[in-house]
């Protein structure tokens, strides 16, 4: 049996009508980065999920699951949507590894206010991300572009549930100069 882990194969010969097969196939590749980010995004979230302690223990954990579904079904609308477009999408775990620019997430089994710091920052990082992806897809394939407003949408407000559960009352959050998820995280401890 031969083992091949790219070829023509992973190319098909068009795109969708409308765009060029260059075009069709610059947006599946944008898209692809974008997979991977919501592939270990999901992961992060749902190790979050598993390993948050302390007394709003039952408010986090159920606060990430219907967030950990919907990046679940959003990643499948990426993947079919490169698909579509003419590329095989890739959701295994070498490839994310091998393509990622950012390192795993670093917080373990601490408390709510710990994760909820960290997870803010993992979310800034997604974002901003998102954000130029989307305006790239704007300028080849609106149809992408939408997929990604829409999923930004939905990011920015998961953001907001956890920066809701960070401010204090005068507006500042412990974990705001953080550079890291580790820092972001020993802030909120340190606050609490």
């Amino acid at each position: 049996m031969t083992n091949v882990t790219s070829s023509k194969l992973d190319e098909a010969p068009y795109t969708v009508p409308g765009l060029a097969l260059g075009e069709g196939h610059e947006a599946a590749r944008t898209l692809q980065d974008r997979l991977h980010a919501l592939n270990d995004l999901q992961l992060t979230l749902k190790h979050a999920h598993w390993n948050v302690v302390g007394p709003q223990f039952i408010a986090v954990h159920e606060m990430l699951d219907p967030q950990i579904e919907l990046v679940r079904g959003w990643v499948d609308d990426l993947a079919e949507r490169i698909a579509t477009l003419g590329l095989a999408p890739n959701g295994l775990p070498g490839a994310l590894v091998d393509a990622r620019s950012w390192n795993d997430y670093s917080v373990h089994r601490a408390p709510t206010q710990a994760h909820i710091a960290a997870l803010n920052l993992v979310y800034d990082g997604v974002i901003a991300d998102y954000r130029a992806v989307q305006e790239r897809l704007g300028e080849i394939d609106p149809i992408s572009e939408d997929i990604a407003i829409e999923q930004i949408r939905g990011l920015e407000q998961f953001q907001w549930f956890l920066r809701a559960h960070l401010e204090d009352a005068s507006g500042t959050m412990p974990s705001e100069d953080a550079g890291t998820e580790l820092d972001a995280a020993r802030a909120a401890e340190a606050r609490a």
